[in-house]
């Protein structure tokens, strides 16, 4: 039978994430702000929640109906047969979200779902399940449209980003899951050189080294799903097993490069590399963007430089930026340059015209995948005076 599934992502990975949807089976797959629909056996959850690079939570639908009040939303609640996907002892967590719903209060239709699954588990065993919000077994997801109610149950438990490998972090560390959508939306083929100059606690060569080795994200960690009443164990085991036995090994000299001028960072990238059964798909180091020089004659560069939530002083900022920029053009001629960042003046400060912006949302802040094609030379840099206006972003 085929279920309805409803896949979140980072806001700007939704085309991306709908490619990897329908490879790994999904159907009628539909994209919206924020994520992709699609309808497929329930064990896509299995395969999505394993193997999906992109998404962040994959979603099951449950329920479905029009609402007008709070308690229609109590009414779609308790008209699930919720006995059928969790145990009452399983302990409990409901989210609530919505576009343009005419309720006043989005915390009381929260409330009203959450009375609505439990009241139905009270009415039929006697027992409700136990509320916990940080660490609940079964998760409950309501989306509300201006008419529209539907109820979803979380078959990820913890975001998917959460891979279980990372133990240290830099100051403002990249989730996985967009580290992972930069590459795919930088157009980066396992094989081909990549460098990060300022890896911080290695995010983005990590993520290429698990898709080079073929590695499932998820290989190291538990599911929301094991909590839930169709749960096959053998047939999980059997299906990662699968997984597992098509891991490639290592190449005999990496094409994935990471450095970055804080030896601290380089080490906490070598430890996560580790950690993630990678460490010998990367050639870490330590050096200086500014100086270093590129691992190969033409390769991918992507990196997620700082910016004003990272870096404070913008004076240092508007100072760096022009630096990186002659860099590029002096030590990577024939490269391409991707680099992701939450401030907007990078292209003018960089001194480097780029070839394509993409919208991407890192968290709440929105940012732009600039993608620069280097060719030799250093950047000729106008005076104040005849520069004309910057284009926009």
């Amino acid at each position: 039978m085929s279920e309805r599934f409803f896949l979140t992502c980072p806001r700007g990975l939704e085309s991306a994430l709908a490619a990897e949807v329908e490879a790994q089976g999904g159907t009628y797959v539909a994209v919206v702000d924020g994520g992709v629909g699609c309808a497929a056996p329930l064990d896509f959850a299995y395969r999505a929640n394993l193997e999906s690079r992109l998404a962040s939570r994959v979603l099951w639908q449950v329920a479905h109906g029009a609402y007008r009040s709070t308690d229609d939303l109590y009414a779609l609640a308790k008209s699930v047969d919720w006995n059928r996907h969790f145990k009452p002892t399983r302990t409990l967590r409901v989210d609530l979200a919505a576009t343009r719903s005419p309720l006043q209060s989005l915390e009381f239709a929260t409330l009203k779902v959450k009375d609505g699954v439990c009241d139905r588990f009270r009415a039929e065993s006697g027992v409700r399940p136990s509320v916990d919000k940080d660490r609940p077994d079964v998760r409950v997801h309501a989306y509300l449209t201006e008419r529209e109610a539907t109820l979803y149950l979380d078959t990820s438990g913890e975001a998917l980003f959460k891979r279980g490998w990372r133990r240290e972090v830099d100051v403002a560390p990249l989730r996985e899951n967009l580290a992972a959508g930069v590459l795919a939306l930088a157009g980066w083929i396992p094989g081909t050189p990549l460098l990060d100059p300022m890896c911080g606690s290695g995010t983005i060569a990590i993520e290429a080294a698990l898709a080079a080795a073929d590695v499932a994200p998820g290989q190291g960690r538990t599911f929301g799903f094991q909590k839930l009443g169709w749960y096959d164990g053998p047939t999980w085991q059997r299906l990662r097993q699968r997984v597992r036995d098509r891991a490639r090994p290592a190449p005999a000299a990496p094409s994935i490069f990471a450095s970055d001028l804080d030896p601290q960072a380089a080490e906490q990238c070598r430890r996560n590399a580790a950690e993630a059964g990678v460490e010998a798909w990367i050639n870490v180091g330590e050096a200086d963007v500014l100086t270093r020089s590129a691992p190969a004659p033409a390769g991918l560069l992507v990196a997620n430089p700082p910016y004003g939530v990272r870096l404070d002083d913008e004076s240092a900022l508007a100072a760096f930026y022009p630096k990186l920029g002659d860099a590029l053009k002096q030590h990577f001629a024939g490269w391409t340059a991707c680099l992701l960042s939450g401030d907007m003046r990078l292209p003018k400060l960089i001194g480097l015209k780029p070839s394509k912006r993409t919208p991407l949302f890192n968290g709440a802040l929105e940012c732009r995948l600039f993608r620069f094609e280097i060719v030799s030379g250093r950047p000729q840099r106008e005076s104040r005076a005849s520069r004309p206006p910057a284009p926009e972003c």
